[in-house]
């Protein structure tokens, strides 16, 4: 392994001809040039230079050491602007993982945040659902995973992941817009015992049927589809109703169906999840900076 400060100095002294232009041009002492240069010669194991009356004249390994010490220090000086733009925030790659109405409000917001100040900056989308947005995250595939749990749920997290609380979403019941209960602001689960259901997704689906069994009943499940336009496609022609996080309703609201807020209220909470280490990546930290953001102004969806 050679030391690159005597790769820098045996090239300045290559391109000045003499130890005493390239201690001048290098702000060094002659003695330090010359010691430099032994120490070189000893790391290759053969004499680079040859006296030629009051010059140097290149060996043949100063020859080859020469023509690479010039690649060496072009792509030192390369890594150097790269390592200083990833550090300085003007460039970099974060892949974020989230479930797909944060994919949908959440995250784009975020990027617009960022794109505005930090547009060198650039993001990886891609959706799963929890658990395995989780997994993805341990398993390298992603930097930063969006991920939702309900209460009495326990998030099984490594140590080695960080949890950062983002938001809680309210919990809406979904009506065909005729429906009676519908000209009511709030709705009691219970209200709703003897109507059809369509279910979400397998923890959304997990909290539902336990909300109902704290409400004393088994809910009639007709369909069971992770898509929520589907969902609200069903509710809007009379098939069913419906539960379904605020954060959808956010972005996506079919006209002929009205969304109720639960009484009690429900909630889910939305973290973000990052590997501890990754939070010393500068644009890891700034995309997750704007993710707490952005959700910090939907508190109470």
């Amino acid at each position: 392994m050679f030391d690159t400060r005597h790769i820098k100095t045996f090239h300045e002294v290559v391109r000045t001809g003499s130890y005493s232009a390239a201690a001048r041009a290098l702000g060094y002492t002659q003695p330090a040039i010359t010691q430099q240069m032994k120490a070189l010669e000893r790391d290759v194991g053969t004499p680079l230079f040859t006296r030629f009356g009051r010059g140097l004249r290149l060996t043949e390994a100063g020859e080859t050491l020469s023509r690479h010490a010039t690649v060496i220090l072009d792509d030192m000086s390369a890594a150097r602007q790269q390592m200083s733009s990833l550090t300085r925030l003007r460039a970099g790659r974060v892949r974020v993982c989230a479930f797909p109405s944060a994919n949908a409000t959440l995250v784009p917001e975020a990027m617009a945040l960022l794109a505005a100040g930090h547009p060198g900056i650039g993001v990886e989308l891609l959706e799963e659902e929890p658990p395995e947005s989780l997994r993805r995250l341990v398993s390298g595939e992603c930097d930063i995973t969006l991920a939702f749990t309900y209460p009495g749920l326990h998030e099984d997290v490594p140590d080695e992941v960080m949890e950062v609380p983002l938001m809680e979403d309210q919990l809406l019941v979904l009506l065909p817009t005729g429906h009676l209960l519908a000209r009511r602001r709030a709705v009691r689960l219970a209200d709703l015992a003897g109507e059809r259901w369509i279910a979400g997704c397998r923890r959304c689906r997990v909290h539902f049927l336990h909300e109902c069994a704290e409400q004393g009943f088994a809910p009639d499940i007709a369909f069971t589809t992770d898509d929520n336009l589907v969902v609200q496609s069903l509710v809007a022609e009379g098939l069913g109703v419906a539960m379904m996080p605020g954060l959808v309703l956010n972005f996506l609201r079919h006209p002929k169906v009205a969304g109720r807020a639960l009484q009690p209220a429900s909630r889910r909470r939305i973290s973000a999840y990052v590997l501890r280490e990754h939070l010393r990546i500068p644009a890891t930290a700034l995309v997750l900076g704007e993710l707490k953001t952005v959700a910090a102004n939907k508190i109470g969806c």
